[in-house]
């Protein structure tokens, strides 16, 4: 999750909302790593779960990412929450809960509906302190 956050900050920092992810193999192995990229790529699909996804596919050369853990610094939207899903991502770890917009348990809960063929474990909270801060003074700077 340190390693989430700092790509969160590096995001807030060229003015993108400050989410960072990591994919994380099966044996604890860095995959693939990304941050927010919106505004940078003007692409609406550049969110940190999707960047961090596409880049730890590429590394093992396949779309499949079971067994693999995806480390956020922020609820994963609808999106994201599909995404996951689609990768077969086993587990999510996410810091702040997002009441807003979260597909992992606050919202809706995607990753976990049982009606879905496959599922992610997930463990929310984690560092939320410090995500929720790189949140709250981004948005506060922008006021």
């Amino acid at each position: 999750m340190r390693r989430a956050l700092a790509l969160a900050d590096a995001a807030g920092e060229r003015g993108d909302i400050p989410v960072g992810a990591v994919v994380l193999g099966a044996d604890g192995t860095v995959l693939g790593e990304g941050r927010n990229l919106r505004e940078e790529t003007h692409d609406p699909a550049a969110h940190a779960e999707i960047v961090a996804m596409r880049r730890a596919a590429e590394a093992i050369g396949s779309w499949n990412l079971e067994g693999c853990t995806l480390v956020v610094t922020l609820e994963p939207c609808v999106m994201c929450a599909g995404a996951v899903l689609q990768a077969r991502i086993g587990r999510l770890v996410f810091g702040a809960w997002d009441e807003k917009a979260g597909a992992a348990g606050s919202m809706y809960d995607v990753v976990r509906d049982r009606r879905l063929p496959h599922r992610a474990e997930v463990v929310g909270g984690v560092l939320e302190d410090e995500a929720v801060a790189l949140l709250r003074a981004f948005f506060a700077e922008r006021r």
